[in-house]
């Protein structure tokens, strides 16, 4: 196993005991991150948001694999989360493909990618149903996704 697949292993296991200490490690100090709820975050953010998962999450369980070493900086995993969501607990199974570009064993850019409109489906019910596919609703979860995530900050300093 090379040392970017290793970083790989190990952001992963470790949000899989819900370790964001260890998670954190793994990211370089100018990381950037972007995903479909959190649209583009960078470093500061993206650690604090993975803390935030793990101190947060209601029955989490994560599988990952299919770790694809595209050249010697980037790669692709497959992973999937389950969990609860939101004030009514509805059950939600994202199935993500993380694109990931490493540099000396530390993941510099990080990118998730998944059916958002899906994931509203699961995660909001008959509203996610009606507007999940809209940019308006996706822009409406990312601005309360970075107020969570802020006011988190905020609240842990």
């Amino acid at each position: 196993m090379n040392q970017n697949e290793a970083t790989i292993h190990k952001f992963y296991t470790a949000f899989q005991n819900k370790d964001y200490t260890t998670m954190q490690s793994c990211y370089a100090d100018d990381t950037v991150f972007n995903d479909p709820a959190f649209g583009l975050i960078d470093a500061e953010h993206a650690r604090a948001m993975w803390e935030m998962h793990c101190k947060k999450a209601k029955k989490l369980s994560l599988t990952f694999g299919n770790i694809q070493l595209l050249d010697d900086e980037y790669a692709t995993c497959d992973w999937c989360a389950q969990y609860q969501f939101g004030k009514n607990g509805r059950r939600v199974n994202n199935k993500i493909r993380a694109h990931l570009r490493l540099k000396d064993g530390l993941i510099v850019e990080h990118t998730d990618a998944f059916d958002f409109y899906k994931w509203t489906r699961m995660a909001l019910g008959l509203n996610g149903f009606l507007f999940g596919w809209s940019n308006f609703m996706q822009g409406r979860i990312q601005k309360k996704a970075r107020k969570t995530l802020v006011e988190y900050i905020d609240k842990n300093k």
